[in-house]
């Protein structure tokens, strides 16, 4: 079988596609049974790129088999939930991280990590929307639990040309949500609006620290992919009652010029979402929700396609801000 082994030595981090035995495939899990899938599509996330690069010091273990999505056929299991020929996806459990991932012809994980491929939708579209998109489903989800609903003042949606920000953008504008989409690409305007984005919003209107506690009431709610002083000053500016959903630190941990204000004045809500250690349940119901609610013709507009040799230099690249939309990587090929 074929995998994109990162390995690490006194030189640094490399990462190529090797020929090796399946064997190597992990087998200690615990006790927990195990489930081996012929992958057919993964994708490139923020944290692929991390891995294939060594930074972010999120593989511990060398070598290593990025890829912390992937979606594909069971070929054997040892759990009862999955037959041979199943197909399957399965985003987060720090897959592709502390355990080989994605990029290899077959990949054997906890059973308790996948669900089944919803009705709907191919495995190619759901790496298509992969943990990008399911995050951003998890957010507008949140966003629904907390009262924000269509017909009110527009959602902010930060890094809108990015992964998270591109789905979640056409999620809420196909269930009638005005979103106001924030890129500092000012050429990825028209890709924006093609997803539904009604408003465009220069990045350099947030990036810097907000200069009062309190803003003009202007969103009733966001999907903040970056962090930082961009979240902080997002945060100045919800309506009462307004809520937030932070998915991404790609800006900074730190909310600098942040203070309490606009939780006590005004009730904000600022609500993490974390995709890695969702119930299955919850799991079970984003899938769901996304293949009905995601605009699967605009989905294509966002998509580019790459091979496994092209993972490492698309890695570079992602961390470079250079890549919009989405990049499926076609394991057929």
């Amino acid at each position: 079988m074929r995998a994109l082994i990162v390995d690490k030595s006194d030189s640094g981090v490399s990462a190529s596609v090797e020929e090796i035995d399946e064997a190597r495939l992990p087998s200690d899990a615990d006790g927990d049974p195990l489930v081996t899938v012929g992958v057919s599509h993964s994708t490139v996330n923020y944290k692929d790129g991390l891995c294939v690069t060594g930074g972010g010091g999120l593989v511990r273990n060398y070598p290593h088999v990025p890829g912390i999505d992937f979606a594909g056929t069971v070929e054997a299991s040892d759990d009862p939930r999955y037959q041979p020929g199943d197909a399957v996806v399965l985003t987060g459990w720090r897959v592709g991280e502390a355990w080989w991932g994605g990029y290899a012809d077959k990949a054997r994980v906890k059973g308790e990590w996948l669900v089944p491929l919803p009705d709907g939708l191919t495995a190619r579209q759901a790496m298509a929307v992969g943990t990008a998109g399911f995050t951003a489903m998890l957010a507008v989800m949140a966003l629904e639990d907390h009262g924000v609903r269509p017909g009110g003042k527009p959602i902010l949606v930060t890094g809108a040309s990015g992964g998270v920000g591109s789905v979640a953008t056409a999620i809420l504008a196909k269930l009638g949500y005005e979103v106001a989409a924030v890129t500092g690409r000012p050429e990825g305007a028209d890709y924006l609006k093609s997803l539904g984005a009604s408003t465009i919003v220069p990045r350099g209107d947030l990036a810097d620290p907000p200069l009062r506690p309190l803003g003009r009431e202007t969103y009733a709610g966001g999907i903040d992919a970056v962090g930082g002083a961009m979240l902080a000053h997002a945060l100045t500016l919800l309506t009462y009652g307004g809520s937030i959903a932070a998915v991404g630190l790609a800006g900074g941990a730190k909310l600098d010029g942040a203070t309490v204000v606009p939780f006590l004045l005004r009730g904000v809500n600022l609500l993490g979402i974390d995709s890695v250690m969702q119930p299955r349940e919850a799991r079970l119901t984003a899938w769901q929700r996304v293949a009905r609610d995601l605009p699967l013709d605009l989905l294509e507009t966002m998509v580019d396609e790459a091979s496994l040799e092209d993972v490492p230099q698309l890695g570079r690249d992602i961390l470079e801000g250079k890549v919009r939309g989405r990049v499926v990587v076609d394991l057929s090929r």
